[in-house]
């Protein structure tokens, strides 16, 4: 690594992302906060709910789906479905379709003609046969919600939140302000059965799972993780599929490289979570793969650290560091390890010697009063011995004179 040493503790915010594109240097995200540039050569959790933004609190996908499972009666055109019954993404027939018998089912293909407007008719974009697979967050919410109700041949008004849009952060493609509410017209024009991975060609896995890998990188950027851990587990999913056609051995090693990618960017995604045992998997998982992955090696050295375990954090973070000592990432992430690591322990020996005391000093006192109480007992002794024998000198003239 070299340019992007510097900018490895990126902010999280998106407005950083920004700046490095319009600067003409992409965001890196394989760590979020280091080392791999987020473009087209690169960047335990069950898929997160689709209401699940940002690892907030929302809605999950199995009370979306039991709500969407057996609806009411075909809504007339012209009269408003509240999708969700929160009054924040609402969907209108305009033209109707061929009956519900023909609505798409999660984890198919589809294909739209979608026009995006903003609240007061702006027009921001129109696509011509969109494609996107359903349920599977390659597309904003509100297509993947609203998009599971319409019928084959439909067209559909909808009307959203921007909490089903593009959020507090907006977009630059479309050129989306922040915070907008969007108003979608959608067709529906074709919904196929995703391809068989066992089957599908390895250029066409290879270019599928680098396709939901970069989704995960863009739902990383936004601040979206839970979004982003769901688009990398689909991705890895796509790399461990076994395959029944022939595959080359560089074939082979970019599939791999796809997957430790996934697999780094996860545990970036998962540490933004506070998901430590998650993340600490996914390090470990990359690095059977790859033993010498730098940004797999810094990662864990932080969750390590986080996790309370500072003495194998350091021995990883000095692995990573003499594999690249140029790091200046590494170098201060394992400076401030070190020193915290080293107040920590002297604040235990601290405490430790206030528990028991002072076991040095109280042993040189110890020795010294007993050395003293010996020199007392000796002086006592041979003051009564030698009185003892003057006594019986006395005596013996006494009796000696009377004689």
């Amino acid at each position: 690594m070299s340019e992007d040493e510097d900018i490895m503790d990126v902010s999280d915010s998106y407005e950083g992302a920004l700046s490095a594109k319009k600067n003409g240097r992409t965001s890196l995200l394989d760590s979020g906060e280091d080392f791999e540039l987020l473009n087209d050569e690169d960047i335990d959790d069950a898929p997160p709910p689709l209401e699940d933004a940002g690892g907030g609190k929302g809605k999950s996908m199995d009370e979306t789906e039991n709500k969407n499972a057996d609806p009411d009666p075909p809504v007339p055109v012209d009269e408003w479905l509240d999708v969700l019954g929160n009054d924040q993404l609402k969907k209108k027939v305009l033209e109707a379709g061929e009956g519900r018998d023909s609505r798409p089912q999660k984890g198919q293909n589809v294909k739209i003609n979608l026009k995006t407007y903003l609240k007061d008719g702006t027009l921001v974009e129109e696509q011509h046969d969109l494609c996107f697979t359903l349920g599977d967050g390659d597309v904003i919410q509100a297509l993947d919600l609203t998009v599971q109700l319409m019928e084959m041949g439909e067209k559909a008004l909808i009307q959203t939140d921007a909490k089903y849009a593009y959020g507090a952060w907006g977009s630059q493609e479309p050129e989306v302000p922040p915070n907008a509410e969007l108003s979608l017209e959608a067709e529906l024009l074709e919904a196929t059965d995703a391809p068989d991975l066992e089957l599908l060609h390895p250029a066409k896995k290879i270019s599928l799972a680098s396709h939901k890998r970069e989704r995960g990188n863009a739902h990383y950027q936004r601040g979206d993780y839970a979004f982003a851990v769901n688009s990398y587990s689909i991705a890895l999913q796509i790399t461990e599929s076994s395959s029944k056609v022939d595959i080359s051995a560089e074939e082979e090693d970019e599939l791999m490289d796809v997957k430790v990618k996934c697999l780094n960017n996860m545990a970036a995604s998962q540490l933004k979570l506070d998901h430590y045992d998650a993340a600490l998997k996914s390090c470990v998982s990359a690095l059977a793969h790859q033993p010498e992955n730098i940004k797999a090696l810094f990662r864990m050295g932080k969750v390590l650290a986080l996790q309370g375990e500072y003495t194998e954090a350091i021995q990883t973070l000095r692995k990573a560091l003499k594999l690249e000592p140029s790091n200046k990432t590494i170098h201060a992430e394992l400076s401030k390890l070190v020193k915290k690591h080293s107040e920590q322990r002297g604040a235990e020996q601290a405490m430790y010697k206030k528990m028991l005391g002072n076991p040095s000093s109280s042993s040189g006192s110890t020795q010294k009063h007993q050395a003293k109480s010996s020199w007392g007992l000796s002086w006592k002794w041979l003051f009564g011995a030698t009185a003892v024998a003057i006594g019986g000198v006395a005596l013996s003239v006494v009796i000696a004179a009377r004689n």
